[in-house]
């Protein structure tokens, strides 16, 4: 037991090795996933902004993730999303679900215990796999009526998605209507993007649209425009706040092996990422990581021209691989995301920095 014992401990070391417990930790987090960004994604991003102009060059601490699920060497997104916000691996289609139907906390959850505002911006519907990881609990990810109702009576403070089909009766077997909870809780509910950003009140949720958001570039920058938005309502909060951000369709495109598609999305990811580290690097207190859940179409880059910011990408397959994904981070803490970690370890290493935990 004893040489157990220590061996844990010493696993316990390696992993916030150069992770040091600061006295005060960062006010505020956000959490940014590309959904489906693997390495070769990212570099094509970097070639055709053509190098320098970049916004992931921005990022002064890179590692990796590993993103193999409780039992798949290829996740999914509801598996990936959960061990991105509760530290636990869990079988694929799982959403924060475990063994004998353990429910797992999130580091949302610990952040609006802790007094903080919370909120998720995505492009993906509101109730898709990686947004449900910041809220549900569900034993398969197509789980919608029960995702939708969850999400109604969740913590977050801001939301903004699709999928409102959803949250409506008349789209629903068993009759209930998960909009109505939510303007029985205070929340203005939008569906356009205007009145999303005229709002000046506390509670929000906008379901922008009937299923699917829009691809890029014809939805607009909502990305950025949202993740502003969201940032400066949860800024209210003199505790701090925490809050994911989703490329979701990244996936979506290599999914399709569709090149020009993956170039827009991630255009308009980098779009949102110079805006939020713009705020992180002038607010001075606010941890930013991002990293993904997975990498998609097993994405090839044979060729290219980074002056012309031209590349060659080919697809070696249409679902998700194994590979290890980047990890990025910019702000107080940042150091600790360096060398090869799990995904279940990013969310660890949040709670320690924001002292939600003891580890």
């Amino acid at each position: 037991m004893k040489k157990i014992l220590i061996t844990i401990a010493a696993c316990a070391a390696l992993l916030f090795a150069g992770c040091t417990r600061q006295e005060k930790g960062p006010k505020n987090v956000i959490l940014i996933v590309g959904d489906g960004m693997g390495v070769a994604q990212v570099y094509a991003s970097v070639v055709a902004q053509k190098g320098d102009n970049s916004a992931f060059l921005r990022f002064p601490v890179t590692g990796f993730s590993r993103t193999y699920s409780r039992n798949k060497y290829r996740t999914d997104s509801a598996a990936g999303g959960t061990a991105l916000t509760t530290g636990e691996k869990v079988d694929n289609y799982h959403v924060n679900w475990g063994p004998d139907s353990a429910r797992y906390q999130t580091i949302y959850d610990d952040a609006v215990a802790a007094g903080k505002s919370t909120g998720f911006v995505v492009t993906s519907s509101a109730i898709d796999a990686t947004p449900a990881s910041s809220f549900g609990h569900a034993p398969h990810r197509y789980h919608f009526d029960t995702l939708s109702l969850q999400m109604a009576q969740c913590d977050h403070t801001v939301m903004v998605g699709g999928g409102r089909k959803y949250f409506l009766r008349e789209n629903r077997k068993d009759g209930l209507a998960p909009i109505d909870t939510l303007l029985g809780r205070g929340y203005m509910v939008t569906f356009d993007i205007d009145s999303m950003m005229a709002y000046e009140g506390d509670r929000m949720v906008a379901l922008l649209y009937e299923g699917d958001p829009l691809t890029a570039p014809a939805r607009g920058p909502v990305l950025r425009d949202a993740s502003m938005k969201a940032i400066s309502m949860l800024g209210r909060n003199k505790n701090g706040f925490a809050m994911m951000i989703e490329g979701s369709q990244i996936d979506w495109s290599c999914h399709n092996n569709d090149s020009a598609y993956m170039r827009a999305e991630l255009a308009d990811f980098e779009l949102m990422l110079n805006a939020v580290l713009d705020f992180a690097e002038q607010d001075g207190n606010t941890l930013v990581v991002v990293t993904a859940d997975h990498e998609t179409g097993g994405l090839l880059l044979v060729d290219g021209d980074i002056d012309n910011g031209e590349n060659d990408a080919r697809y070696w397959w249409n679902s998700h691989t194994g590979v290890m994904v980047p990890v990025l981070a910019y702000g107080p803490g940042a150091e600790c995301f360096t060398g090869i970690q799990q995904n279940t370890d990013i969310p660890r290493k949040i709670r320690r920095l924001m002292h939600w935990s003891n580890d």
